[in-house]
């Protein structure tokens, strides 16, 4: 039957005119199949480093719609690289800028959000057989100049881009051959998970999976688009798997994953620092005063614990924030000390975070229980502990990383037998 898809190819997946070829090919696979196909892609490897290095370089302080102006070229490239390929194959296709659909964006240049997308045109366009092939990571600001969406802003595309034209799916193609239940890396028989709901995913992403950006994830829960994550290194032309299930994972409602299990994988982020705030006088206000000026310069705070005396008079307010914005947020709490009251100001960097992620721990006790047991078992500290519905996060030191993740990924049975 004949279905809507989006499909999107990252930096890896178009790194040089061979791998733009072989992506053409993949494209070609689905237009055959009778499929309609609007394309996202994102820039060919390496490229938008190279230009924010230039922007960089040419001044320090740039202004941020111009930072957007040069960005944003190496999407405009391989878009009209793909297009060309596609061509050469026969397939109608043409390129489209953000501005030209137009992916409408507020006014946050260098990390604007999507406003809307006008779907209708582009509806009609591959309705009569058209490829779009669609520049991600930017739109068009209430200024009328380009606004890039931040870095991994071309998965944002996708989906909103899926939203707008109501695809039956997303295909999110990518140098891995979908979600696995850790890195692979570390566990060498973590599996690839065939589902996982969108809670799940937005879990996994915002706590240290690389797969999908988080916002992507977001927009793919709010509008309901199923997204699909494959291997664009997979042979496009290779015969169809004998059980007809493509390799890969679809990223979907919980109403739509049959089998739940208790726990779906293991997060890990070494992108952590701690700050501890010692002997705070404990009195209405101060987790105001603490957290305010953070906020107010743009520091995201993520775990926090307090510890009271047995007085009631002092608190102890640990929490974590970015690795990049330690030092700031430490000149920050500085220059706010005396509105706060602390006594010492302690930090390090030599954290990490461990979270596990299940929509079935909503239904079974005990799993934080057996999360503490088995990382005390293997003589692993934990400094910090926040927890959700769907997920458990410990913070606990750097060197111990990979152990805790191979401990808990063997815990809850999510190693390949």
């Amino acid at each position: 039957m004949m279905a809507r898809l989006v499909m999107k190819f990252g930096g890896t997946s178009v790194a040089d005119i061979r791998h733009i070829r072989n992506v053409a090919r993949h494209v070609r696979r689905e237009v055959a199949a009778g499929n309609q196909v609007a394309v996202v892609v994102s820039a060919m490897a390496g490229t938008t480093n190279q230009l924010i290095a230039w922007a960089r370089e040419a001044a320090t302080l740039h202004d941020p719609r111009e930072y957007d102006t040069v960005v944003a070229s190496g999407e405009q490239i391989t878009s009209g690289l793909l297009a060309i390929a596609l061509q050469s194959l026969g397939v109608n296709a043409r390129s489209w800028q953000g501005w030209q659909i137009p992916i409408r964006t507020d006014d946050g240049h260098g990390a604007a959000r999507i406003v809307d997308i006008p779907g209708d045109a582009l509806i009609a366009r591959i309705a009569g057989g058209e490829v779009a092939v669609v520049a991600g990571f930017q739109g068009v600001a209430s200024d009328s100049r380009i606004a890039t969406l931040g870095r991994g802003g071309s998965d944002t595309s996708a989906v909103a881009l899926a939203a707008a034209i109501r695809a039956d799916r997303c295909d999110i193609y990518t140098d891995v051959d979908g979600v696995y239940t850790t890195d692979p890396r570390i566990v060498h028989r973590a599996r690839r998970l065939s589902r996982i709901s969108y809670e799940e995913m937005l879990e996994m992403a915002s706590l240290g999976a690389k797969v999908l950006q988080v916002r992507s994830v977001e927009l793919a829960m709010v509008h309901g688009v199923k997204v699909f994550v494959r291997s664009s290194f997979d042979d496009p032309d290779a015969p169809p798997p004998i059980d007809g299930v493509t390799p890969g994972t679809l990223i979907c409602d919980e109403d739509e994953i049959v089998e739940k299990k208790i726990v779906s994988g293991i997060a890990y982020s070494k992108d952590e620092a701690e700050i501890s705030l010692r002997r705070v006088a404990d009195k209405p206000g101060v987790a105001a005063a603490v957290f305010g000026p953070l906020a107010a310069d743009n520091i995201n705070v993520d775990m926090i614990v307090q510890n009271i005396s047995e007085d009631g008079t002092l608190t102890d307010l640990t929490f974590t924030v970015p690795t990049a914005d330690y030092e700031r947020a430490r000149a920050v709490l500085d220059a706010a000390k005396a509105g706060i009251g602390f006594q010492v100001l302690q930090g390090s960097t030599d954290i990490a975070k461990v979270s596990v992620i299940g929509i079935g721990m909503r239904s079974h006790a005990g799993v934080a229980a057996d999360c503490f047991a088995a990382l005390a078992a293997k003589g692993i500290n934990i400094r910090a502990i926040t927890t959700s519905e769907i997920k458990i996060s410990v913070l606990i030191d750097a060197p111990h990383t990979e152990l805790a993740v191979r401990t808990l990924h063997s815990l809850y049975g999510l190693d390949d037998n």
